[in-house]
């Protein structure tokens, strides 16, 4: 059955920690949303994954930081980048007042 849901809903008043929906998953693909209200990775912890990862910033602020020689990235709204598989990253920072919203497309490469 066909199901339409809006990315905007379904989020609690009160969010201790980020919230992550998984959107559509298969074997070489996996979408989610995630909602950050203040959230950051826990200091020293990055994140190196065997995929690659797109993310979107729907709405919000946010800053990446990177374990290699990139600078840190600061996201508005509309911002997305690439995250390459290995790139060690981690969520610096989230606006501590307003939902930063990401869509997140996790992938595997075809060879």
């Amino acid at each position: 059955m066909l199901t339409v849901k809006n990315i905007f809903t379904e989020i609690p008043t009160q969010l201790p920690e980020e919230l992550c929906s998984c959107l559509v998953q298969n074997a070489q693909l996996h979408i989610e949303r995630i909602v950050s209200r203040g959230h950051q990775t826990a200091p020293g912890q990055w994140y190196d994954q065997d995929h690659d990862e797109w993310v979107l910033l729907i709405q919000g602020a946010a800053i990446l930081a990177f374990d290699a020689a990139l600078p840190d990235k600061k996201l508005q709204a509309g911002d997305y980048c690439l995250i390459p598989a290995h790139c060690k990253h981690r969520v610096a920072w989230t606006h501590p007042d307003m939902d930063s919203i990401w869509l997140a497309v996790h992938y595997n490469k075809q060879d």
